[in-house]
């Protein structure tokens, strides 16, 4: 069997998409499929890139031209959006980071909250349910301020149960509801990130430097999409997960 033979084997059994995390971690495994490279992961993101066979729906998510039709709802929803100007809300792909947020958490041996509200929302083909451990925020400091964060889009917590890393997904709106839930934890030593497209990095800090979040500014990182997806991809090439 070939390597993009494999390739395609393995999304066909996924519903005919699938990461580059997930080929990573299945087309490798294949019976009958010969890797003899000292790359694999590099070869597995060649061969996706060939237009005969796949198409690309977001950085590391690609999907079988012959399954174009024939993919799972959520997946459309997720072209679809696409498609659309930044400013549109495009929640499918909201849920998606979401659910690549969690995963890597998971990975790193947090423990990982999303919302209540979100949890029934499909990730893949997955609810993020499936990829959280927390059904509540643990009670590390005052209920008032648990009640005012619970809302943020993914947490990690530590093995002490306190709050690691926060996580904003922001793909159309102006950045100020996620600052304002982030400066609730400014007195704790937690790493807050707000997840976006690279185009709005420039609006990020023309809003984070405001004087009203002077003491915050330097505490909130700003991650784009892609890197997300190459560190979801690939995480042990990275040392950490934000530098």
């Amino acid at each position: 069997m070939k390597q993009y033979e494999a390739v395609i084997k393995v999304m066909e059994k996924n519903g005919g998409f699938a990461t580059l995390k997930y080929l990573n971690e299945n087309a490798l495994k294949l019976d009958g499929a010969e890797w003899k490279t000292k790359t694999p992961f590099a070869s597995i993101r060649r061969i996706v890139q060939d237009s005969r066979f796949f198409f690309k729906i977001k950085p590391g998510l690609w999907a079988l031209n012959s399954y174009k039709s024939k993919l799972p709802n959520n997946i459309l929803e997720i072209i679809k959006e696409s498609k659309t100007p930044l400013e549109k809300e495009q929640k499918y792909t909201h849920y998606y980071y979401q659910g690549i947020l969690a995963e890597i958490g998971t990975l790193h041996e947090y423990q990982v909250y999303i919302p209540a509200q979100d949890k029934n929302k499909p990730y893949l083909n997955k609810k993020l349910k499936d990829v959280t451990t927390l059904d509540k925020i643990p009670y590390f400091t005052y209920d008032y301020i648990i009640k005012r964060i619970t809302s943020i889009d993914v947490i990690w917590v530590n093995d002490r149960n306190f709050p690691a890393t926060i996580f904003e997904v922001e793909h159309s709106t102006n950045f100020i509801n996620s600052l304002n839930k982030f400066h609730e934890l400014i007195d704790f030593f937690t790493h807050m990130v707000i997840v976006s497209d690279k185009q709005r990095m420039a609006q990020f800090n023309s809003v984070s430097n405001l004087s009203v979040y002077k003491d915050l500014k330097d505490r909130v990182k700003f991650c784009d999409y892609e890197y997300l997806e190459n560190y979801y991809s690939n995480p042990f090439q990275f040392k950490q997960f934000m530098k």
